[in-house]
């Protein structure tokens, strides 16, 4: 995951698959090359990745990759729905999902500080 970041240029492990399908293989004009799903940067996705790698014992590398997404939200002012490959947000700002994640990774780490 974190090699695909370095490679795809994607602000977090949140990128939803790399290499992205090329630009026409769907009908659907969203679908372009690390746009939305193909792509894109989900901070739902990210942090269920996050959590995984926690519950699997990689606790200083879950930890390290928290920090991007944080820093967003701040940046941002906003939970957003994902973000492109560049870094920047898209979608609702007050996305549930995000949020809700952002605070499992949180309740996550303080069960590890016990």
């Amino acid at each position: 995951m974190i090699d695909n970041v370095k490679k795809s240029g994607a602000g977090s492990i949140g990128l939803t698959m790399y290499p992205p399908y090329l630009k026409g293989a769907f009908q659907n004009k969203s679908l372009y090359p690390y746009g939305y799903q193909n792509g894109g940067d989900w901070t739902w996705f990210d942090g269920r990745m996050i959590i995984a790698l926690a519950e699997n014992g990689f606790i200083k590398e879950a930890y390290e990759q928290t920090k991007p997404m944080f820093d967003r939200v701040i940046q941002n002012k906003g939970f957003f729905e994902w973000y492109t490959v560049d870094n920047k947000p898209k979608g609702s700002a007050i996305f549930k999902g995000s949020a809700g994640v952002l605070y499992d990774i949180i309740f996550t780490f303080e069960n590890y500080t016990k």
